[in-house]
């Protein structure tokens, strides 16, 4: 049982009533209108709401594409639902690539319809509830959520505060670990697509097949395996952000329907003959040299250009150290919220002074590890420059005096005269990775790089 309020349109007006009698039977309240046009009135007239529209698809003068043309300007979510003839199927399936929640083919039985108006307002319940939570995480995931007020922060802040109000495709240049994902989000709850979602991907974590099927969607039996339709998550970043991490190991072919994506705002699921209409704000980040990617063809020049309209470089930690103590007494109190009985409570002044002179090659993600380990391992209330330096001790890391830790890998390197720092990278990380037993999450800790970073190096061994 419901009580929804629905719109019912057809201009057969016996078939209208006969549907507002079983539906009000239902629960439902119901209002009828016999024409097309008396119902896009309807609908504009901002004091009256419905939860569903159900309207005949063929109808004299105003039909139901103009009626769902009319429901999705007044509200881009409010599900329609299509009655039709058998023979008109093919314009239902039209109606539903214009964004149509479902079609049923007449006649049909009640408890059918019912079953689809439950599905629909179940799903919009559900859509409020997230509008409702993500204006509550808002003051959470914006600009308040980034922290320092160094020079070169204060500069960020200024340039996302005017990136934030527009449309254009964002590129993230930055390192590992400085917080990427977490000025995506800024630039998403401080624009006006914030009652929208925010839908994050890393590029690096899926295989071809599978990302493209993560973005993209696929239709069911496009590739073994898929037993069941997949929207993608353009389609679930519709009227949001979609934030695409680490863009510069996305592969060729993907690259190329990633572009056509954005310069048609359609997407065509794997497996389907038809594409959808999206319109989403795509925020891309990486680490690496795009422009040199391009050059050794490994990156599109279009698809680097069509990202590229706003470049945002967010600044490492070695270059915002005065941000240290805010950043550490935030981690701090973070950690001791997950870890309640740990007796950490406060860092000393030498730790802090410790902290600032570190390089921090794995950035603010670096860091936060770092707490998170003194708050597990601690034993006083006070945690100084010795509590640190014996914490690196005992997980193993070295940050600064790589040379003085040479394990048969590296000594199996460096025993063959000068090589690359690429492939002495290589060589420690794939040591650190043996030595935690394959915990490639522990290793990504302790080396203060994200996993993901690891899974790469893994691919390029390979390659």
């Amino acid at each position: 049982m419901s009580d929804a309020r629905i719109l019912v349109i057809d201009d057969h007006l016996e078939m209208g009533r006969l549907l507002a009698d079983q539906l009000g039977d239902a629960g439902y309240t119901i209002e009828v209108q016999e024409n097309g046009a008396a119902a896009v009135a309807r609908l504009r007239d901002n004091g009256t709401v419905y939860d569903v529209v159900l309207t005949d698809l063929r109808m004299e003068g105003t039909d139901g594409f103009d009626v769902l043309a009319a429901a999705k300007e007044v509200d881009p979510h409010l599900p329609v639902i299509m009655m039709t003839a058998f023979g008109a199927i093919d314009s239902a399936i039209e109606a539903m690539r214009r964004g149509a929640y479902h079609y049923l083919a007449k006649p049909f039985r009640t408890d059918e319809l019912i079953v689809y108006l439950e599905r629909a307002l179940g799903e919009r319940r559900l859509r409020d509830e997230n509008r409702a939570l993500r204006r509550v995480a808002s003051s959470r995931s914006g600009f308040g959520a980034l922290l320092g007020r160094s020079r070169v922060m204060r500069q960020l802040y200024e340039l996302l505060a005017r990136v934030a109000e527009a449309s254009a495709p964002v590129l993230l240049r930055a390192e590992s670990g400085t917080g990427k994902e977490l000025v995506a989000r800024a630039l998403h709850f401080e624009g006006p697509r914030r009652e929208h979602a925010f839908v994050a991907v890393n590029c690096t974590a899926l295989p071809e097949a599978l990302l493209e099927s993560e973005l993209f969607g696929h239709v069911r039996g496009a590739f073994t395996g898929a037993t069941t339709p997949r929207r993608g998550l353009f389609v679930e970043a519709d009227g949001g952000t979609l934030f695409l991490d680490e863009i510069g190991d996305m592969a060729p072919a993907l690259q190329a329907k990633l572009l056509r994506a954005l310069e048609d705002g359609e997407v065509r699921p794997v497996g389907s003959d038809a594409s959808r209409k999206v319109d989403v704000r795509v925020i891309a980040a990486t680490h690496q040299d795009l422009e040199a990617r391009v050059r050794a063809g490994a990156f599109r020049a279009d698809l680097f250009y069509r990202l590229n309209v706003v470049p945002i470089v967010v600044p490492p930690l070695r270059q915002r150290v005065e941000d240290i103590p805010v950043l550490a007494e935030h981690f701090l109190a973070a950690a001791r919220s997950r870890n309640p009985r740990s007796p950490v409570t406060t860092l000393a002044n030498d730790a802090i002074a410790e902290l600032a002179r570190r390089p921090w090659p794995g950035n603010v993600r670096e860091l936060e590890n770092l707490i998170e380990r003194l708050v597990i391992i601690g034993i006083k209330d006070t945690a100084t420059a010795s509590d640190l330096q014996a914490l690196s001790t005992s997980t193993g890391e070295q940050p600064t005096l790589v040379a003085d830790v040479q394990p048969p890998a590296l000594q199996r390197v460096l025993g063959d005269g000068l090589v690359s720092l690429r492939q002495l990278e290589r060589e420690y990380i794939a040591h650190v990775v043996r030595e935690v037993g394959g915990n490639k999450t522990r290793a990504a800790e302790i080396l203060g790089i994200d996993v993901s970073t690891i899974h790469r190096k893994e691919r390029e061994q390979r390659g």
